[in-house]
């Protein structure tokens, strides 16, 4: 065990020094203040505010639904607890696609009422001019392509992409586009791992994937999937470090069935 004080800030700076150096970054989402305190304390490099709230959180089958308001209210939370990590946030869907104006006053109204360090938006040169407003307000971004789930209803499909020709010469075209306006890093969502290794050497910003093989510059997945709070979801590239689902369960168990028998509250734990 180490202390996360002997580590330094994480910024967007300290990032693409670790591509320099090749030193692999960890990314993992988080959504609430009390899992974000422990992200935090465990040397996490950055904290993705993830649309998938609308899933792990809200119940919903896509990432559609969560609105601007809920993911101010997500990332605020997170910024209550983190002292080190780089917190980015997701602009959800609605609030960018197709209007640059309305991109730059949701990026403003995130990094304003939560906090947050930086944004990620999905897209390349379909996104370029929102990027663009974006970031001349100095506002970091990251990008994402590959799978972008706030797309699902155009693909209909979560299978991996870029498998073609075209698509993967349009994606490498892509992550050049948004390293050129200014982006920081990009997130490489399920595509083939040369690809992604490809990608990853031809852009100077470091590059996050999530089943996308080990030759980018740092992984991510979603918390509840890797702590195995979610059982429902078995991508090929999901490593489970924990199984906190039957651990949880059996704890639910014990605490009902002492109430029931009476064995709590014990002597010791009243007053």
């Amino acid at each position: 065990m180490y202390s996360t004080r002997d580590l330094p800030k994480i910024t967007t700076h300290v990032l693409q020094e670790m591509k320099l150096k090749g030193e692999k970054i960890a990314m993992l989402t988080g959504y609430d203040f009390s899992m974000a305190k422990l992200l935090d304390e465990a040397g996490i490099d950055i904290i993705l505010v993830g649309d998938s709230a609308s899933n792990v959180m809200a119940g919903h089958a896509t990432t559609l639904p969560i609105t601007l308001d809920q993911m101010i209210y997500h990332a605020s939370s997170v910024m209550r607890a983190v002292t080190r990590a780089l917190v980015v946030v997701d602009l959800p869907f609605g609030t960018y696609q197709g209007n640059s104006k309305e991109a730059l006053n949701s990026a403003i109204r995130i990094m304003k009422e939560s906090g947050a360090n930086a944004i990620k938006m999905e897209g390349g040169s379909e996104i370029k001019e929102s990027v663009d407003r974006i970031l001349s307000a100095g506002i970091p971004v990251i990008g994402h392509l590959g799978l972008t789930p706030q797309s699902i209803n155009k693909f209909g499909t979560y299978v991996v992409r870029a498998t073609e020709e075209g698509e993967a010469d349009k994606l490498k075209s892509d992550a050049l586009i948004l390293e050129e306006a200014g982006c920081f890093g990009i997130v490489l969502e399920k595509i083939p791992a040369e690809l992604a290794k490809e990608v990853t050497e031809i852009v100077k910003i470091p590059t996050i994937g999530i089943g996308a093989g080990a030759d980018v510059d740092g992984q991510v997945l979603v918390l509840h999937d890797m702590l195995g709070l979610n059982i429902d979801f078995s991508p090929r590239f999901l490593r489970r470090y924990e199984n906190l689902h039957d651990s949880v369960i059996k704890a639910f168990h014990n605490y009902i069935e002492d109430v029931k028998s009476v064995d709590f509250p014990s002597d010791k734990e009243q007053y």
